[in-house]
């Protein structure tokens, strides 16, 4: 936001939802890096994506979780379905449901993209349970 703005309601409920689903470390590693050049971006996506479309109350972050990744696999955004994929560990999203989401993305969006994002997906939870290990 500038710096003469208040965040609005919108904006705040976003950055609620972000830091819940994506974690404080990410999020405050987004707005370190963040500059001058991207910061409207970093604003448009807390506002319109955190905001107002994970903020909806029709489905939960565990169901936005598996729709959210099997998109991005289909569309073969391969940082931000580890990005996804290591925020199940707040959305509530199991292995299990992914793998289910992955085989979906199989069928309707290709076997080529489903391969990539399982190797995505195994190599985000290794890095977590190694995490989670130490």
């Amino acid at each position: 936001m500038n710096e003469t703005a208040s965040p609005s309601e919108r904006y705040s409920q976003g950055m609620a939802t972000r830091r819940a689903v994506l974690g404080d470390a990410h999020v405050d590693r987004a707005a370190t890096t963040s500059t001058e050049f991207d910061r409207p971006f970093q604003e448009l996506i807390t506002e319109a994506a955190w905001g107002h479309v994970w903020s909806r109350p029709a489905l939960t972050k565990r169901e936005r979780s598996i729709i959210t990744i099997a998109l991005l696999a289909a569309l073969g955004q391969d940082d931000e379905v580890a990005m996804h994929v290591r925020a199940t560990a707040n959305t509530g999203a199991t292995r299990e449901d992914i793998c289910e989401a992955l085989l979906h993305v199989a069928i309707y969006a290709g076997v080529p993209a489903a391969n990539h994002a399982i190797k995505i997906a195994k190599q985000a939870f290794e890095q977590m349970d190694a995490e989670k290990a130490a």
